[in-house]
C-alpha cells in the first residue's frame, strides 16, 4: 500500500484525503496549524489519521507521494526535506485529476478567474451537462472526484495551484489576463509569475483550446517567445 502525506488540513488538503482513502492509499495528512472542527469532523467519518499543531517527520518523510496545499509554499522546510528526498510533492489538482475521465475547462488569470469560472458552469449546465465546479469554489475538486460523477469540471485555478502539476492537462484553458500578483512567491521576478500561469497549458495538444485576451501585453510577450500545442483562439476587450 502506498503512503500519501497531505501536507494541509484545509478544503484541498481534506478533499485530496478522502480521495486517497477511497484509492486504498495509506494516508496521514498534517497541518503546522490548527484544523477546524469541521474538517477534523470529516477526517475522523473517514477514520484518517492526522496531527495539527506541528508536522512530525517521521511521519512524513516515509511518503510515497505527498499533495501540498497551495498556501504553503515551495521553500517551507518540510517541503524542501521532501525534495531533497526526492518525494514527489504535487497539488491536489494534479492528484485528482489522476481519477477522473471528465472534460476539463481550466480557468487562471490575475483577476476574474471566479467570475468566468461561474459563468462558465453556468452556461454549461443550462446546456443540460452535468457539470462540477471546483478549484478555488465551493467543494474540493479531489473530494467531487471521490463522491460525484460528473462528465465535465470548470476549475478556477491559481498559479499556487498550478505550480504543483506535473501531469494535468485541461481540454480547454483559459488565461483571463495577467498583472503583477504574488511575487513574494516568485522571487519577486514577474516572469516567473508569469510562467507559472502559463503552466496551464503545458501539457495540452493540438486536441486542446487555450483561450486569451490579446491585448494583454503579458500574455502576448510569452506567446511570442513560448510555444503551446494547443488551438489559441485569442479574445479582444
Amino acid at each position: 500500500m502506498k503512503r500519501l502525506v497531505i501536507l494541509g488540513g484545509g478544503e484541498s488538503g481534506v478533499g485530496a484525503a478522502i480521495l486517497g482513502k477511497q484509492k486504498e492509499f495509506d494516508v496521514f495528512l498534517s497541518d503546522i496549524g490548527s484544523i477546524s472542527e469541521k474538517y477534523k469532523k470529516v477526517l475522523s467519518h473517514h477514520k484518517i489519521s492526522f496531527e495539527e499543531g506541528h508536522h512530525t517527520n517521521s511521519l512524513i518523510l516515509n511518503a510515497d507521494l505527498v499533495v501540498k496545499s497551495p498556501g504553503i509554499p515551495e521553500k517551507a522546510a518540510v517541503v524542501l526535506l521532501l525534495l531533497k528526498k526526492r518525494i514527489p510533492v504535487i497539488s491536489e489538482i494534479e492528484f485528482a485529476s489522476q481519477f477522473t475521465k471528465a472534460t476539463i475547462v481550466g480557468i487562471t488569470g490575475s483577476n476574474g478567474k471566479t467570475t468566468t469560472t461561474l459563468m462558465t458552469h453556468h452556461m454549461l449546465t443550462s446546456a443540460n451537462l452535468r457539470v462540477g465546479v471546483a478549484g478555488n469554489i465551493g467543494d474540493s475538486f479531489a473530494q467531487q472526484v471521490a463522491e460525484q460523477d460528473f462528465g465535465s469540471y470548470v476549475l478556477e485555478l491559481s498559479s499556487f495551484q498550478l505550480d504543483g502539476i506535473i501531469e494535468y492537462k485541461p481540454h480547454i484553458a483559459i488565461i483571463t489576463n495577467i498583472s503583477p500578483d504574488h511575487l513574494d512567491r516568485y522571487d519577486y521576478k514577474y516572469e516567473n509569475y508569469i510562467d507559472s500561469k502559463f503552466r496551464i497549458t503545458m501539457n495540452q495538444t493540438e486536441d486542446d483550446y487555450l483561450i486569451y485576451d490579446a491585448e494583454d501585453e503579458a500574455i502576448a510577450n510569452w506567446l511570442q517567445n513560448n510555444t503551446t500545442k494547443a488551438t489559441l483562439i485569442p479574445f479582444s476587450l
